[in-house]
């Protein structure tokens, strides 16, 4: 923001036409986020976590038991990841292997990060 923007009495604190970036940690909106989900096996799934903050929080999934997260590559190829990138993580044709508590992580190098514990039954 510049200062023309900021309210009194925060003027006299700045100095005049200087740019100030707001810096805000990151936040999990809830209601933009999933619960937790129960998911009949062989079926597709699809987990959001969506966060605020300034700069835009980078979104990543973690299971909780520390265990790898299996992604399914075809019918019957899994990867291993330790870390899922973005703010939604699909699942599909689930498995019994992929049932578990899952954490969603906002960062954007502003502390604190935070996370929400979502548990997929299958």
């Amino acid at each position: 923001f510049y200062l023309n923007d900021c309210p009194d009495p925060w003027a006299s604190y700045f100095p005049p036409n200087r740019l100030f970036l707001l810096l805000v940690p990151p936040d999990i909106l809830n209601e933009d986020t999933s619960g937790d989900m129960s998911i009949s096996e062989g079926e597709n799934a699809t987990m959001l976590c969506k966060a605020a903050g300034h700069p835009t929080p980078r979104i990543t999934w973690k299971r909780e038991d520390g265990q790898p997260i299996l992604v399914r590559k075809g019918l019957r190829d899994y990867s291993k990841v330790e870390v899922y990138n973005g703010s939604n993580m699909h699942f599909w044709r689930l498995d019994r292997r992929q049932m578990g508590a899952y954490l969603c992580i906002a960062s954007n190098d502003i502390p604190p990060a935070v996370s929400k514990r979502i548990s997929l039954s299958v």
